[in-house]
Protein backbone atom coordinates (compact mmCIF):
# COMPACT_ATOMS: atom_id res chain seq x y z
CA UNK A 1 0.00 0.00 0.00
CA UNK A 2 1.33 3.41 -0.92
CA UNK A 3 0.55 6.48 1.15
CA UNK A 4 1.36 10.02 0.14
CA UNK A 5 2.98 12.56 2.42
CA UNK A 6 3.75 16.15 1.68
CA UNK A 7 7.39 15.49 0.81
CA UNK A 8 7.68 11.93 -0.52
CA UNK A 9 6.02 8.57 -1.19
CA UNK A 10 6.38 5.91 1.50
CA UNK A 11 5.21 2.33 1.92
CA UNK A 12 3.33 1.20 4.98
CA UNK A 13 4.92 -1.61 6.88
CA UNK A 14 3.09 -4.90 6.18
CA UNK A 15 1.32 -6.33 9.20
CA UNK A 16 2.86 -9.50 10.66
CA UNK A 17 1.18 -12.77 9.72
CA UNK A 18 1.28 -16.43 10.65
CA UNK A 19 0.71 -19.63 8.64
CA UNK A 20 -2.85 -20.38 7.53
CA UNK A 21 -2.92 -24.15 8.03
CA UNK A 22 -4.94 -25.66 10.84
CA UNK A 23 -3.87 -29.02 12.24
CA UNK A 24 -0.58 -30.84 12.41
CA UNK A 25 1.75 -31.62 9.56
CA UNK A 26 4.97 -33.35 8.59
CA UNK A 27 8.18 -31.42 8.00
CA UNK A 28 10.60 -33.39 5.84
CA UNK A 29 14.20 -32.27 5.28
CA UNK A 30 16.17 -33.96 2.53
CA UNK A 31 19.59 -33.04 1.23
CA UNK A 32 22.89 -34.10 -0.21
CA UNK A 33 26.50 -33.63 0.79
CA UNK A 34 29.04 -33.35 -1.99
CA UNK A 35 32.26 -35.07 -0.99
CA UNK A 36 34.00 -34.78 -4.37
CA UNK A 37 33.13 -31.30 -5.67
CA UNK A 38 35.58 -31.54 -8.57
CA UNK A 39 33.67 -34.57 -9.91
CA UNK A 40 30.28 -33.16 -10.94
CA UNK A 41 29.78 -36.25 -13.08
CA UNK A 42 29.36 -38.14 -9.78
CA UNK A 43 27.07 -35.72 -7.91
CA UNK A 44 25.21 -33.71 -10.55
CA UNK A 45 22.79 -36.57 -11.45
CA UNK A 46 21.84 -36.81 -7.78
CA UNK A 47 21.43 -33.03 -7.59
CA UNK A 48 19.12 -32.89 -10.66
CA UNK A 49 16.84 -35.65 -9.36
CA UNK A 50 15.31 -33.40 -6.69
CA UNK A 51 13.99 -30.65 -9.02
CA UNK A 52 12.26 -33.37 -11.08
CA UNK A 53 10.58 -34.77 -7.96
CA UNK A 54 9.54 -31.33 -6.74
CA UNK A 55 8.12 -30.42 -10.16
CA UNK A 56 6.15 -33.68 -10.18
CA UNK A 57 4.83 -33.05 -6.65
CA UNK A 58 3.84 -29.49 -7.56
CA UNK A 59 2.02 -30.71 -10.72
CA UNK A 60 0.13 -33.29 -8.65
CA UNK A 61 -0.73 -30.71 -5.98
CA UNK A 62 -2.04 -28.25 -8.55
CA UNK A 63 -4.07 -30.97 -10.34
CA UNK A 64 -5.55 -32.05 -6.97
CA UNK A 65 -6.47 -28.41 -6.23
CA UNK A 66 -8.38 -28.36 -9.54
CA UNK A 67 -10.07 -31.70 -8.70
CA UNK A 68 -8.23 -33.52 -11.51
CA UNK A 69 -6.02 -35.79 -9.37
CA UNK A 70 -5.86 -37.40 -5.96
CA UNK A 71 -4.28 -35.29 -3.22
CA UNK A 72 -0.97 -36.94 -2.30
CA UNK A 73 -0.52 -34.69 0.74
CA UNK A 74 2.30 -32.50 -0.52
CA UNK A 75 1.83 -28.91 0.69
CA UNK A 76 4.95 -27.23 -0.66
CA UNK A 77 8.73 -27.01 -0.40
CA UNK A 78 11.64 -24.65 -0.21
CA UNK A 79 15.15 -25.34 -1.51
CA UNK A 80 18.08 -24.09 0.55
CA UNK A 81 21.84 -24.09 0.12
CA UNK A 82 24.11 -24.65 3.09
CA UNK A 83 27.80 -25.15 3.73
CA UNK A 84 27.47 -28.92 3.28
CA UNK A 85 25.31 -28.80 0.18
CA UNK A 86 21.73 -28.27 -0.94
CA UNK A 87 18.68 -29.40 0.94
CA UNK A 88 14.94 -29.11 0.65
CA UNK A 89 12.39 -28.49 3.39
CA UNK A 90 9.09 -30.10 2.42
CA UNK A 91 5.69 -29.83 4.11
CA UNK A 92 3.24 -32.76 4.00
CA UNK A 93 -0.23 -33.52 5.37
CA UNK A 94 0.85 -36.84 6.86
CA UNK A 95 3.78 -39.21 7.15
CA UNK A 96 1.70 -41.94 5.46
CA UNK A 97 1.29 -39.74 2.39
CA UNK A 98 5.02 -38.91 2.35
CA UNK A 99 5.93 -42.62 2.54
CA UNK A 100 3.33 -43.50 -0.09
CA UNK A 101 4.95 -41.08 -2.52
CA UNK A 102 8.44 -42.38 -1.71
CA UNK A 103 7.41 -45.99 -2.43
CA UNK A 104 5.26 -45.45 -5.53
CA UNK A 105 7.21 -47.01 -8.41
CA UNK A 106 5.37 -44.82 -10.93
CA UNK A 107 6.51 -41.56 -9.32
CA UNK A 108 9.91 -39.88 -9.77
CA UNK A 109 11.31 -40.76 -6.32
CA UNK A 110 11.73 -44.53 -6.67
CA UNK A 111 13.72 -44.42 -9.96
CA UNK A 112 15.89 -41.62 -8.51
CA UNK A 113 16.50 -43.68 -5.35
CA UNK A 114 17.50 -46.74 -7.39
CA UNK A 115 19.80 -44.62 -9.57
CA UNK A 116 21.46 -43.09 -6.49
CA UNK A 117 22.09 -46.52 -4.96
CA UNK A 118 23.63 -47.83 -8.19
CA UNK A 119 25.90 -44.76 -8.44
CA UNK A 120 26.86 -45.00 -4.76
CA UNK A 121 27.95 -48.62 -5.21
CA UNK A 122 30.13 -47.65 -8.21
CA UNK A 123 31.59 -44.52 -6.55
CA UNK A 124 31.48 -44.88 -2.77
CA UNK A 125 31.87 -41.66 -0.82
CA UNK A 126 31.33 -39.29 -3.77
CA UNK A 127 28.01 -37.90 -2.59
CA UNK A 128 25.91 -38.50 0.49
CA UNK A 129 22.20 -38.08 0.93
CA UNK A 130 20.24 -37.59 4.12
CA UNK A 131 16.75 -36.92 5.36
CA UNK A 132 14.93 -36.05 8.58
CA UNK A 133 11.20 -36.43 9.20
CA UNK A 134 9.33 -34.48 11.87
CA UNK A 135 5.69 -35.16 12.71
CA UNK A 136 4.39 -31.97 14.31
CA UNK A 137 1.11 -31.70 16.22
CA UNK A 138 -0.96 -28.56 15.72
CA UNK A 139 0.00 -27.20 19.13
CA UNK A 140 3.68 -27.61 18.25
CA UNK A 141 3.71 -25.10 15.41
CA UNK A 142 4.51 -21.43 15.89
CA UNK A 143 5.24 -19.08 13.03
CA UNK A 144 5.83 -15.37 12.60
CA UNK A 145 6.39 -13.58 9.31
CA UNK A 146 7.15 -9.87 9.56
CA UNK A 147 7.68 -7.11 7.02
CA UNK A 148 6.33 -9.14 4.13
CA UNK A 149 8.39 -12.33 4.58
CA UNK A 150 6.58 -15.30 2.99
CA UNK A 151 8.85 -18.35 3.22
CA UNK A 152 8.66 -21.86 4.62
CA UNK A 153 5.26 -22.89 5.93
CA UNK A 154 3.73 -19.53 4.96
CA UNK A 155 4.70 -20.09 1.33
CA UNK A 156 3.31 -23.63 1.44
CA UNK A 157 -0.02 -22.90 3.16
CA UNK A 158 -0.72 -19.19 2.88
CA UNK A 159 -1.02 -16.72 5.75
CA UNK A 160 -3.51 -15.11 8.07
CA UNK A 161 -3.27 -12.18 10.46
CA UNK A 162 -0.98 -12.89 13.39
CA UNK A 163 -3.56 -12.13 16.06
CA UNK A 164 -5.81 -14.97 14.82
CA UNK A 165 -3.43 -17.47 16.47
CA UNK A 166 -2.21 -15.30 19.33
CA UNK A 167 -0.20 -12.16 19.92
CA UNK A 168 2.87 -13.91 21.34
CA UNK A 169 4.89 -16.97 20.34
CA UNK A 170 3.76 -18.70 23.55
CA UNK A 171 0.10 -18.08 22.72
CA UNK A 172 0.60 -19.38 19.16
CA UNK A 173 2.06 -22.58 20.62
CA UNK A 174 -1.19 -23.03 22.55
CA UNK A 175 0.57 -22.73 25.90
CA UNK A 176 2.52 -25.96 25.32
CA UNK A 177 5.90 -24.42 25.99
CA UNK A 178 7.79 -24.79 29.25
CA UNK A 179 7.35 -21.77 31.50
CA UNK A 180 10.34 -19.45 31.62
CA UNK A 181 12.21 -19.43 34.96
CA UNK A 182 11.67 -16.31 37.00
CA UNK A 183 14.66 -14.05 37.63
Amino acid sequence: MVTRSSSHTTRERPLPVTHARDGGLVVFHIGMTIHRPLRPDLWLPVFWAMPRMLAELERIRMAADRGEAEDVGFLGAQTLLGANGPWVVQYWNSVDQLYWYARDAEKAHMPAWRDFNARARRNPGAVGIWHETYVVDEGGIETFYGDGARVGLAAATGTLPLGRRGATARERLNGRTTPMPED
